[in-house]
């Protein structure tokens, strides 16, 4: 059932929408995940095995963790534990609904809200603009401004300005968001939405929402509509006031989720200009150089920081670009220390068994792998490595499951659609569908992004023709792509390591790495731990 009546709640399974009367509730997120779990065992018990696999997996959670969850379940729905309408807990054994969910007509699509110039110019864009929200290798850029990269500036206001009725609920939303968990994400939409009850013209509530909803699309694989909202939020404040420097922020982040790289860019360095001092934006405008193949110029940006401490990605990006760079000690050092001290980051949960993988390390990167994947921080990069490194050691139908469980997670992502197409476990896919495929991606809009070049590769390859699949990757280098080291050891392009062109095309990468790497070593702000290094790697490090 799609359309589903429960009790006074009207259900859009499709949509995941929920609404009591003319009024959408607040349910998104692992929320959400876990009401369309409960609807569809009708009023059976779901015991907490079933929950936790069905809700929660890859990632391991607790009894405790599941109670929170359904709490804030409740909370969304108005629901109330002694007295409950919806969710029963069954002492000892889990929970069910408290009536039977019956089938019913589609409800009416919620009325628009009126959305900025920008944001209508991405609802409108080609559609393959939306089948590839998520698409690229990391969200870094993002996750700054996400982790209370702009939470600051939401709230604030001048001294002289009137105090809104509100400012506690705001206050109280902005300290959940600033926590950088899904869970205190969702509680920080809902009190966004109350103060927006209260005071429907309050800037800050606008500002806290779209940072709150971007972040739940983003980092937290909620609803992909939420980063659509996030722009339109956004661009409202803009209207209204266009040199609101937190709001051109906000915009440039949405846009950076839903992956329209020229746009993020455009609205980041639009608030850097009227708040030179916002460093978190700074950052994120670093990540997408970075992404762009700038890596001197991005590592200079997050070596200048003021305040680094405050940037909750920064020594990951570090890190990476350091890595890139092919200063592999230091970057691995970096690596391993941001793995232990941020078990709750899901993107240093990744770069280590990342780099790791690498390095040749693959016993190391295996056991840090099986560490984060343990973490409760779940991601298709995360699942996407895991089959890389099952791939290695001979485990195909491992590596298919591992492929077909990152495309679950967000299955509006392009990249996981192709992976999990041509790493089934069943045998390799049909030509008839690898050439439907590649006309599907081949008529996405690149955005920027390297990530489409590297997909059309994968395809190509597994068409035959080497020829195009190199062509592609030549490509993905003028759009950016840096990571030879990937590429030398990665099995998803194990075929074309024979092919013409190949060392050419290392090559290419590894020439232009070594140019920005002598820059970094001439250059003042060079870290202090590349002192003594020399311009030129040695003979087979990246």
């Amino acid at each position: 059932m799609t359309s589903v009546q429960l009790l006074d709640l009207h259900i859009d399974r499709a949509s995941q929408l929920v609404r009591r009367g003319g009024g959408v509730l607040p349910v998104s997120g692992l929320s959400w995940r876990l009401l369309d779990c409960l609807l569809e065992h009708g009023t059976d018990v779901v015991d907490f095995d079933t929950l936790a696999r069905e809700v929660w997996a890859p990632a391991v959670v607790g009894e405790d963790a599941i109670s929170q969850r359904v709490k804030l379940l409740r909370q969304a729905l108005g629901d109330d534990s002694r007295q409950p309408r919806y969710v029963r807990s069954v002492r000892g054994r889990g929970y069910q609904l408290c009536a039977p969910p019956q089938a019913c007509a589609p409800m009416a699509p919620p009325a628009p809200v009126e959305p900025s110039a920008a944001a209508a110019a991405t609802a409108a864009a080609p559609e393959g603009l939306q089948r590839r929200l998520h698409a690229r290798w990391a969200w870094l850029a993002a996750g700054v401004a996400a982790a209370g990269g702009i939470i600051a500036v939401i709230v604030q206001r001048p001294d002289n300005a009137a105090h809104s009725p509100a400012d506690p609920v705001l206050q109280r939303a902005a300290y959940y968001a600033g926590i950088g968990q899904a869970s205190n994400n969702d509680r920080a939409i809902t009190l966004y939405r109350q103060a927006l009850q209260i005071d429907p013209d309050s800037s800050a509530a606008r500002r806290g929402l779209a940072r709150a909803l971007a972040a739940d699309a983003c980092l937290f694989n909620g609803r992909p509509g939420n980063a659509q909202e996030a722009l339109q939020l956004a661009g409202q404040v803009l209207q209204a006031a266009p040199d609101d420097a937190a709001a051109h922020a906000l915009r440039g982040y949405a846009h950076d989720c839903l992956g329209a790289m020229p746009q993020a860019i455009a609205d980041y360095e639009q608030a850097l200009l009227r708040d030179p001092d916002d460093e978190r934006t700074r950052a994120s405008l670093a990540y997408l150089q970075q992404e762009q193949g700038h890596l001197a110029q991005a590592l200079k940006a997050n070596l200048s920081l003021r305040a680094p401490e405050r940037i909750r990605f920064r020594d990951v990006q570090v890190a990476r670009e350091l890595e890139l760079l092919g200063f592999t000690d230091a970057a691995a050092r970096r690596h391993a220390r941001n793995f232990q001290l941020y078990p709750d980051n899901v993107f240093s949960n990744i770069a280590w068994p990342r780099a790791l993988m690498n390095m040749g390390e693959q016993d190391k990167a295996r056991q840090a792998l099986d560490q984060a994947l343990a973490r409760g921080t779940p991601h298709p990069q995360l699942l996407r490595l895991h089959g890389e490194l099952l791939l290695m050691g001979g485990d195909r139908q491992g590596a298919a499951e591992a492929f077909e469980q990152a495309r679950l997670l967000r299955p509006l992502q392009s990249l996981g659609k192709t992976l999990g197409g041509l790493q089934q476990g069943s045998g390799t896919p049909s030509p008839e569908w690898i050439a439907a495929r590649l006309r599907e991606v081949t008529a996405q809009a690149d955005d920027g992004w390297s990530d489409a070049a590297v997909e059309r590769a994968l395809l190509h390859q597994a068409q035959g023709d080497a020829g195009a699949a190199i062509a592609d990757l030549h490509r993905a280098v003028d759009a950016g792509f840096r990571d030879a080291a990937w590429l030398r050891v990665t099995p998803l392009f194990a075929p074309l390591r024979q092919a013409p062109g190949w060392e050419r095309l290392l090559a290419r990468i590894e020439v232009d790495v070594a140019a920005q790497r002598a820059q970094v070593l001439a250059a003042s702000w060079r870290p202090d731990d590349l002192k003594g290094l020399s311009a030129t790697p040695a003979a087979g490090t990246r």
